[in-house]
């Protein structure tokens, strides 16, 4: 079994892989998709690899060389299809609706005047998203018309990506935290509590991560999200409204777990690479058994 490990930048996380595949005896490369080329048309080289797990912090890096290692046959953890639709939270919400997950209620505009309209109709407060990011960044709570007007006008005037388009969420008014439930092949493997004064409670903006239970309900609401979005190794986060029950806000597909692995005791990075080794084995088994019956026999 040969592994690549692509990555833009080496994080805590990466590092955690890398030593996991050494701690096996697995054959692995780390690969800088920024120096890497591949040649549409022919593998090349990159036929050497019998699966790819990709760490790339941009999205358009990894839907990149992922898709290219599909053509050629090489299953990546995660797939392209889940990198696309996790990478943008509008995909996301709009196959999370279409499978019957429950969220929060959303809209999305184009322009000022009709987000406001939204806002409105929604009621506030509301939250305003970027439809592409990470980290709880450019997130705002808007409470009033004034806050609404005046935040609607600022990302008209920045333009860009980040503010081409108005996603607008309800604010769901959790109890002081929300949940993360780490995913990996479309089973939960442990989850954490997020808890801040603050009503953005990533730990990346300094929440504080305990132990989540994981009840029937959180699993089978996790295994639904999951699947709508094309499964892999996913974070998924929710909110507990007290009529809904738990609501999934946001599904992250290469998501940090260095806080994670203490407060759930949970061997992450090694129930990662148990799945992507799994899914090389199941590539090796899928072309042992295309070959003709003597190429099998000499194959065992």
């Amino acid at each position: 079994m040969r592994v690549a490990l692509l990555y833009s930048r080496i994080r805590v996380e990466e590092r955690l892989l890398a030593e996991e595949l050494e701690k096996r005896g697995i054959t692995h490369e780390l690969i800088d998709v920024r120096t890497a080329s591949w040649n549409c048309g022919h593998a090349g080289a990159w036929s050497r690899f019998d699966v790819a797990l990709e760490r790339c912090i941009s999205q358009t890096q990894a839907v990149t060389a992922v898709k290219v290692l599909e053509r050629f046959g090489i299953p990546c953890v995660n797939p392209s299809r889940t990198i696309e639709t996790c990478g943008d939270k509008l995909a996301t919400t709009l196959a999370l609706e279409a499978a019957g997950v429950p969220g929060p209620r959303t809209m999305v505009a184009l322009e000022p005047e009709s987000a406001l309209a939204a806002i409105e109709e929604m009621g506030y407060p509301v939250v305003l998203k970027p439809t592409v990011g990470s980290w709880g960044r450019l997130l705002a709570r808007v409470n009033d018309r004034d806050a609404a007007e005046a935040i609607l006008e600022h990302k008209a005037t920045l333009g860009g990506v980040s503010h081409g388009v108005f996603y607008i969420q309800e604010y769901v008014r959790k109890p002081g935290r929300d949940l993360r439930v780490f995913m990996v092949g479309g089973e939960p493997i442990c989850g954490i509590i997020r808890e801040s004064q603050h009503w953005i409670t990533n730990t990346a903006r300094g929440g504080r991560a305990g132990v989540l239970h994981i009840t029937p309900e959180i699993a089978e609401v996790c295994r639904r999200a999951s699947a709508a979005v094309g499964g892999g190794v996913l974070a998924i986060d929710l909110l507990e409204d007290p009529e809904r029950g738990v609501l999934v806000s946001e599904v992250n597909h290469t998501m940090e777990f260095r806080n994670s692995i203490a407060p759930t005791g949970v061997n992450i990075p090694g129930r990662i690479i148990d799945h992507v080794l799994e899914t090389g084995s199941r590539r090796a088994a899928a072309q042992i058994e295309s070959k003709p019956v003597a190429s099998r026999e000499a194959a065992r």
